[in-house]
């Protein structure tokens, strides 16, 4: 049996010291979030507003024209129970002009180009708040590659990088999240009647023990075969992580010296203080 039960209470206690620690250590004292009404940005901000304070974090709702009203008024419960700051920067008017000059754009160029629009408005509003981005991409979504890069892929800190998607329900329950924001469909809200799982054509609980078994376990996909998931499962999950990994790294130097940023010079981000 594949338990991924975790401890929440030590997780809320090393998240929020986390997240105090990586923000205050720069000389900031604020964070910025991009509430969008699902569990994960919620998470987020519950673990953003224990650690550094609610008039300390800047929630940011940035609905599009098609958005779900639901979710934004899910991340309304948000901004109420925890008494942060809040704004709303709709991202219509934004994107819309790049739509219009290539009408023939897919979906996922559409909500590309949103997810960017986003992280925009975002980083705009960290300078304006004085705050650090906090990120709010789970571990399932990073492992899978199922986000945008440098849109909502990029943040200056991620708290809930290391949990599963079923982790993170876990803890938003003990945290207290509103119900309504941990049963409903997990979904990117990028298009009417779009959800995680029909996207990617898998729930997360069942990729998520076999994620735990092939990345923190270490099993090969034979042996996770043998754990009893179906072989085509098992190889379109690692075929996805693999053709995912750029997502996850910084971009890679053309090395020349015998110092290079990300091969030799590695030192810690605290060198020198």
């Amino acid at each position: 049996m594949i338990d991924l039960t975790i401890n929440t209470g030590l997780a809320r206690k090393i998240l929020t010291g986390f997240i105090h620690t990586e923000i205050t250590r720069t000389g900031y004292q604020r964070a910025v979030i991009g509430l969008s009404g699902g569990i994960d940005s919620a998470l987020s901000c519950y673990l953003a507003a224990e650690a550094l304070g609610p008039q300390n974090v800047l929630a940011v709702r940035m609905p599009y024209k098609t958005s779900s009203p639901d979710s934004f008024e899910h991340a309304g419960l948000v901004i109420e129970a925890l008494g942060v700051e809040s704004i709303t920067v709709p991202i219509t008017d934004m994107v819309d002009p790049l739509f219009e000059r290539f009408p023939d754009a897919g979906r996922v160029r559409r909500g590309n180009a949103m997810a960017r629009a986003r992280m925009i408005v975002l980083y705009d509003q960290s300078e304006a708040f004085r705050g650090l981005v906090v990120g709010t991409g789970n571990k399932t979504e990073i492992l899978l590659g199922y986000s945008t890069l440098y849109g909502d892929s990029a943040c200056a800190l991620n708290p809930i990088g290391d949990l599963y998607k079923t982790q993170v329900r876990q803890l938003a329950a003990a945290l207290g999240v509103p119900d309504p924001i941990i049963q409903k469909p997990p979904s990117a809200d990028l298009w009417a009647g779009q959800t995680d799982e029909d996207e990617l054509g898998f729930t997360y609980e069942e990729v998520d023990k076999l994620l735990y078994l092939l990345v923190d376990q270490r099993y090969t996909p034979a042996e996770c075969v043998q754990a009893g998931f179906a072989e085509a499962f098992v190889q379109a999950v690692v075929r996805r992580v693999q053709r995912n990994h750029f997502k996850r790294l910084m971009p890679p130097v053309a090395k020349l010296s015998n110092r290079t940023v990300g091969y030799d010079f590695l030192y810690l981000r605290d060198w020198g203080t």
